[in-house]
C-alpha cells in the first residue's frame, strides 16, 4: 500500500515539473522586433547619381612665403659689444649687424705681427748669407718654414676675429631684436630673423591625381582676402614625393609681380585651370566613407545595401567628384552610414534627385 502511494506521488511531481517547463518555454519565445530578433529595415536618405557639367578648375589653399628666410645666429660665443641694426629695417648683403668682444684675439694678432716682422728681417739676412755660403740651404729653409708658420697662425686668428662679426647673408628686412648690448650669447641664441621680400613665393598642395600636371614653368593665379586683384605665379618646383598622410603633392611658385599688399605668411586661394568635364558624377561629400586604403560608398540595390569602392576627384564645400566605382543612375546612401552593413535591408525615406 505504501509503495503504491509513493509511485503516485513521484508521477504527480514529474507532471508538475513538465508543466512549469512548458510555461517557461512559452515565455522565452522571442517576439518580432525584440532584442536579438530580426531587426526591421532601416529608413535612410539617398542621392541619385546624375551627370553634371563640371568646370575642372580647382581652388586650393596656400600661403605666401619669402623667397629667402633665415634666423640669425653668431658662429661663436661671446659678449655683445655692438648692435648695428634697427628692428624692422632693411639691410644690404654683407652689412655688419652684431659685434662680439674680440680684444683677446686682437692682442694675439698684434703679437704675431711683431713676430712676423722680426722673422722676415732675419730671413732676409739668412738669404744674404746663403748667397755667400754663410749658412746652409737647410738652415735657410727651416727659418723660412718658421715665417710661414707665423703667417698661418695669423690667418687662423684673423678668421676667429671675423667670426665675432655677424653679417647679413643677403639683402632683406630684419625682424625683432632678441638681444641687448652686454649680453653673453652662444650660437644657439636667435638674434633676429632676416627675410628677402623683394621676391615672394606661394606654397600650396594639389591632390595626387593632379600632381603630374604641375610642371615647372606653368602659371597659376591666386587671390588674397580683402583684395580683388588677381596675381600670377610661375611654378618653380614640386616636392619629389606624394605625402602619405594627405595623398597630395606640395608645390612652390614664384610670384611674378609682388607688391606691398602681399605679406609673407598671408593666406591665399590658388586657382588652377584643368579644363571642363561635361559628364562629371558628383555626390554629397558625406556619402563617402574613408577607409585605410581606399574610399567606399553604400549603393542601394533592390532593397539592400552594397558597399562599393570608389575613386574621388575634385571636391568643393559640399560635393565630390567620383571618377570610378559608380555609374549614372546609381542611388547612394547619405544617412545611416555608420549602422548600415553590407547586404543589410534598407528602406528609402527621402531621395534627392538633382
Amino acid at each position: 500500500m505504501f509503495g503504491k502511494y509513493k509511485k503516485t506521488s513521484i508521477s504527480l511531481f514529474c507532471i508538475a515539473v513538465l508543466m512549469i517547463s512548458c510555461q517557461s518555454s512559452g515565455k522565452d519565445e522571442k517576439k518580432p522586433g525584440a532584442p536579438g530578433g530580426n531587426r526591421p529595415p532601416a529608413k535612410v536618405d539617398a542621392f541619385v547619381v546624375t551627370p553634371k557639367v563640371l568646370s575642372q578648375d580647382i581652388e586650393m589653399p596656400g600661403s605666401i612665403i619669402p623667397a629667402e628666410e633665415t634666423e640669425l645666429h653668431t658662429e661663436v660665443s661671446g659678449r655683445v659689444t655692438g648692435i648695428y641694426f634697427i628692428e624692422g629695417s632693411n639691410v644690404a648683403q654683407g652689412a655688419v649687424l652684431v659685434k662680439l668682444y674680440d680684444g683677446d684675439l686682437q692682442a694675439q694678432l698684434n703679437k704675431l705681427k711683431v713676430q712676423l716682422k722680426v722673422a722676415e728681417e732675419t730671413l732676409q739676412r739668412y738669404e744674404a748669407l746663403l748667397k755667400i755660403n754663410g749658412v746652409s740651404q737647410q738652415e735657410y729653409e727651416l727659418y723660412k718654414l718658421s715665417v710661414n708658420n707665423i703667417q698661418a697662425d695669423m690667418s687662423i686668428v684673423q678668421t676667429s676675429i671675423s667670426k665675432t662679426s655677424l653679417r647679413a647673408p643677403f639683402s632683406g628686412r630684419l625682424g625683432l631684436r632678441n638681444i641687448s648690448n652686454g649680453a653673453y650669447i652662444t650660437p644657439a641664441t636667435t638674434i633676429s630673423t632676416l627675410r628677402k621680400l623683394s621676391q615672394l613665393k606661394i606654397e600650396f598642395t594639389v591632390p595626387e591625381k593632379y600632381g603630374s600636371g604641375m610642371k615647372v614653368g606653368n602659371k597659376v593665379a591666386f587671390n588674397i582676402d580683402n583684395n580683388e586683384q588677381t596675381y600670377m605665379a610661375k611654378v618653380m618646383a614640386t616636392e619629389n614625393n606624394i605625402s602619405e598622410e594627405s595623398r597630395s603633392l606640395k608645390v612652390r611658385a614664384m610670384v611674378e609681380k609682388p607688391d606691398a599688399k602681399l605679406i609673407a605668411g598671408s593666406f591665399v586661394k590658388v586657382k588652377i585651370e584643368l579644363g571642363q568635364n561635361d559628364a562629371a558624377l558628383m555626390i554629397p561629400s558625406q556619402a563617402v566613407i574613408p577607409q585605410a586604403r581606399n574610399k567606399q560608398v553604400i549603393v542601394y540595390r533592390g532593397g539592400t545595401a552594397s558597399m562599393e569602392t570608389v575613386t574621388t576627384g575634385i571636391r568643393d564645400s559640399a560635393m565630390v567628384e567620383i571618377t570610378s566605382g559608380l555609374k549614372t543612375g546609381d542611388t547612394v546612401l547619405i544617412t545611416g552610414l555608420l549602422t548600415t552593413k553590407q547586404g543589410a535591408k534598407v528602406i528609402l525615406n527621402k531621395v534627392n534627385n538633382p
